[in-house]
């Protein structure tokens, strides 16, 4: 099979959504009778999500950090996280074709590896997929807590998860085109710190080599960058949301593979630009921040503030502050189809299943994500250790979840449907790179995220088993 080509599974392949077996052994077309999404979203909306949920100044947050780490060589650090995410993206593209639902690593992974490793791969996700959010809507909070410190950060906080809430019950649509508005905003503040930093340079000159946002302050270190990039492709965690509205997207898995793959590439492109600017522009250098890591957090707020002054500091805060809203709020939307797609699947409970007639939406499953994702964020935003406890372990549900996305690529194509050998390099080298890149990833990962990870994957583990005991005791009543 070439890899280009758009196979359909045969029947059984890809249970259709409106009658999925249980793990009880009985059908779920009662249970999902009508729980069918409306296809409303076009490419443009897509990218609009995937992108939002990125966010255009992802790497404000951690300009700082992969400065130190890197040493000076941030550019190239996201240049090789854009490339090791596109085999992530690549195996998303390959699996949304061949099953086109609600559900994204949950379906797949049903798909090409079975029953229980679908729900693994869901049960991971949902872990990466309630908390992103709740990291973002922190973000948000304190932010405007900056901006505004009469109001305690908490209260903001809940007030964002409340306004992005009511948006994505009120429908896709509309959460799509408010989301626009905002993703436009972004661009514009992102581009004019672009046009702010060019005209600074042209002017003023740089504060270091035109290339050591390449070749890094001083000799090049293969580790360090190697080291940095473990930690700069979690600004991509997102792009892998549009996957979750293929239910949804008009024109079906392949449109909703391209704008998986054209979000990656619009998301490493902005990366490169900006941090190349602020790179050059940086009042500290990289050694500097490695010596000061309580500088690191502040260091391209700092950078917009030398550049062109205390208006774009605050520009730029303002935007970050809105714009992580509304990644949540894509985030969110996400989460509520993941929790939809397994409980129509009778892997969570069934009340989640449901669509609104009105809206269109799994209005119970974004309620059930909103209340996990408030709790968390304000718990966190009332701690002052809350952000580094919350960040520290979004990630590697999501990387186990790509871990077996690529696996479910190799087991649908090369093990089940047995391709040809011209289809070696698609689906089986590129997503072995792709899982070679997840697992090193989870290695560098903080031992507290590892922890919490590996807690959740037992208890996953553990729901299974428990699915499977009820599943066998119910098929003698079955037979009987």
């Amino acid at each position: 099979m070439s890899p280009t080509a758009e196979p359909q599974p045969p029947s059984g392949d890809a249970p259709d959504p409106g009658g999925s077996t249980g793990p009880d052994g009985h059908a779920g077309a009662t249970l999902a009778a009508g729980a069918r999404l409306k296809r409303s979203l076009s490419f443009r909306d897509l990218i609009v999500y995937g992108l939002l949920f990125i966010a255009p100044m992802a790497p404000v947050g951690i300009f700082g950090t992969l400065q130190a780490k890197s040493h000076g060589a941030i550019t190239i650090v996201y240049v090789v996280a854009t490339i090791a995410m596109a085999f992530t993206a690549y195996s998303y593209a390959q699996m949304v074709r061949v099953a086109p639902q609600a559900g994204s690593v949950f379906t797949y992974a049903r798909v090409g590896l079975g029953e229980g490793a679908g729900f693994i791969a869901g049960w991971m996700a949902m872990l990466d997929y309630l908390l992103i959010p709740a990291v973002a809507y922190l973000f948000s909070g304190i932010a405007l807590h900056s901006l505004v410190p009469s109001v305690h950060q908490w209260i903001w906080t809940a007030v964002a998860v409340v306004v992005t809430t009511l948006l994505n019950l009120w429908g896709v649509r509309t959460a799509a085109v408010v989301g626009f508005l905002v993703l436009a905003m972004e661009i514009a503040v992102l581009v004019v710190f672009v046009v702010a930093a060019v005209w600074v340079l042209a002017t003023d000159g740089a504060q270091r080599g035109w290339t050591a946002p390449f070749t890094g302050e001083g000799a090049f270190s293969t580790s360090a960058v190697l080291s940095a990039v473990s930690v700069a492709v979690l600004s991509y965690l997102g792009f892998d949301a549009i996957a979750a509205f293929a239910e949804e997207a008009s024109g079906g898995g392949h449109r909703v593979a391209r704008a998986v793959l054209t979000c990656l590439v619009v998301a490493g492109v902005l990366f490169a630009v900006q941090t190349y600017l602020a790179a050059l522009l940086a009042p500290m250098s990289a050694a500097e921040l490695a010596a000061k890591p309580a500088e690191q957090g502040d260091a391209f707020y700092a950078t917009a503030n030398a550049a062109a002054g205390e208006w774009l500091q605050k520009l730029v805060a303002a935007s970050k502050a809105i714009g992580a809203a509304f990644a949540a709020l894509a985030g969110q939307a996400a989460a509520g189809r993941l929790l939809f797609a397994m409980a129509r699947d009778r892997r969570l409970p069934g009340a989640m299943a449901k669509v609104d007639a009105g809206s269109g939406v799994p209005r119970r499953a974004l309620l059930g994500a909103a209340v996990v994702t408030l709790v968390a964020a304000v718990w966190a935003a009332r701690r002052d250790d809350g952000l580094d406890h919350l960040s520290s372990i979004v990630n590697v549900g999501a990387l186990t979840a790509f871990g077996l996305l690529h696996a479910s690529v190799i087991g649908y194509f090369w093990l089940r449907k047995r391709a040809a050998a011209r289809g070696l390099l698609a689906h089986v080298i590129v997503p072995l790179l792709g899982l070679a890149v997840v697992v090193a990833v989870i290695v560098e990962a903080s031992p507290t995220a590892q922890v919490v990870g590996g807690a959740w994957l037992v208890v996953g583990l553990v729901v299974l088993a428990a699915q499977y005991a009820k599943r066998r005791g119910n098929e003698p009543a079955a037979r009987g």
